[in-house]
């Protein structure tokens, strides 16, 4: 398994532009050490994150571990746990970017990088602070309307990197997503797509008409590695619940920079 781990995070290199998702839709914990060693080795990250929609516990131990240039992200939060206490610090002392964002902005961006189009419209941004913050996202009055219409235009997501969790892979590496749609539009707005599985079947997910539905094709996974409980602290739909406890020790622990140092020299679980 730490072979297939190392191998996966080879594809990863300093100044990507990397994918993470939300905490209950697959996040694939088991690979976080092995891509901090790996980024630490080849002389450093100077990652750009992007949450979809929102970072937790994977982001701050990247950002923990001086890796991360710039983080775009709706929220930054470890739930129940409290506060991302590595993205907070690293914030207070000017360390990274932020570029905040909202939930549906950074869907419409990864759907348009879908899409093949420069930008998606969105109306619900109108009025925000947001906007004085993003220059990216422009405000234009709708050319469809005689009267003033004012509409933003969320730039397209592209990406180096998408890393996630699944349930079941196959062998032909279609990996069954369910019903979390947001883990394909990563797949579809990155380069490279890293997937770790709770178990790789013989049986072809696809030629199974339960299945088939839920999967995510082979032609938009790069590699996938076998690894159960690949989630935790994290849980993973329908297979096991967060554990709560880990993660508010960790949110405990890791507001210094010597705890954060005291949990990484711990042997994970």
């Amino acid at each position: 398994m730490s072979e297939d781990l190392n191998r996966l995070v080879r594809h990863v290199r300093p100044g990507m532009r990397v994918l993470l998702p939300v905490d209950y839709a697959g996040v694939a914990m088991a690979l976080t050490r092995p891509l901090i060693a790996h980024l630490t080795a080849a002389g450093g990250g100077g990652l750009h994150l992007i949450c979809v929609p929102t970072g937790g516990l994977q982001a701050d131990l990247l950002i923990g571990a001086g890796l991360v240039a710039s983080i775009e992200t709706s929220a930054m939060t470890l739930g129940e746990a409290g506060g991302a206490p590595q993205f907070n610090l690293a914030v207070r002392e000017g360390r990274i970017e932020v570029r905040d964002a909202t939930c549906p902005a950074i869907h419409a961006g990864l759907m348009a990088a879908q899409k093949g189009v420069p930008f998606v419209p969105l109306r619900g941004l109108i009025g925000s602070d947001v906007l004085r913050h993003r220059p990216d996202w422009k405000v234009i009055d709708n050319p469809l309307s005689d009267a003033p219409d004012p509409i933003a235009l969320i730039p397209a997501i592209h990406a180096d990197v998408a890393i996630f969790h699944v349930p079941i892979a196959d062998r032909d590496g279609n990996v069954w997503i369910g019903r979390r749609r947001e883990l394909a539009a990563m797949a579809y707005a990155a380069r490279t797509v890293l997937v770790t599985a709770e178990k790789i079947t013989d049986s072809s997910l696809l030629s199974d008409e339960v299945s088939a539905a839920g999967v995510l094709p082979a032609l938009y996974v790069t590699e996938v590695a076998e690894v159960r409980q690949g989630a935790k602290p994290y849980g993973l739909w329908g297979q096991y619940p967060a554990d709560v406890e880990e993660l508010m020790r960790y949110a405990k622990l890791a507001r210094s920079r010597e705890g954060f140092a005291e949990y990484m020299a711990q042997v994970p679980a």
